[in-house]
């Protein structure tokens, strides 16, 4: 099973769903980098790792306040789940269909 590929995504946040457009391309070993991109822009992935079907991952968001996010999802098939950290904020519920 490939965790390559584009996610519809959604994440759960305080300040409502936030759905965005994951980007995952498969390097060589257990890394892969790409980018998560919704309706507050788009945020490049940085330390992106990929065990069997769970992928890790950080992103530095800017907007609407600067903030480290740490996420890690499994990927089931043509779905994917799992969650955002948002420091202070906690974690977030993170849930995804292949595009």
């Amino acid at each position: 099973m490939s965790v390559e590929g584009s996610w519809n995504t959604t994440v759960k946040s305080p300040m409502g769903d936030q759905k965005g457009t994951l980007t995952v391309n498969c390097g060589d070993g257990d890394s892969w980098t790409g980018s998560m991109a919704g309706g507050m822009g788009s945020m490049d992935i940085k330390d992106g790792t990929v065990d069997g079907n769970t992928l890790k991952w950080t992103m530095d968001m800017t907007v609407p306040m600067p903030m480290k996010l740490t996420c890690e999802a499994t990927v089931d098939g043509d779905s994917l789940s799992g969650k955002v950290n948002a420091g202070a904020f906690g974690d977030m519920p993170l849930s995804g269909e292949r595009a």
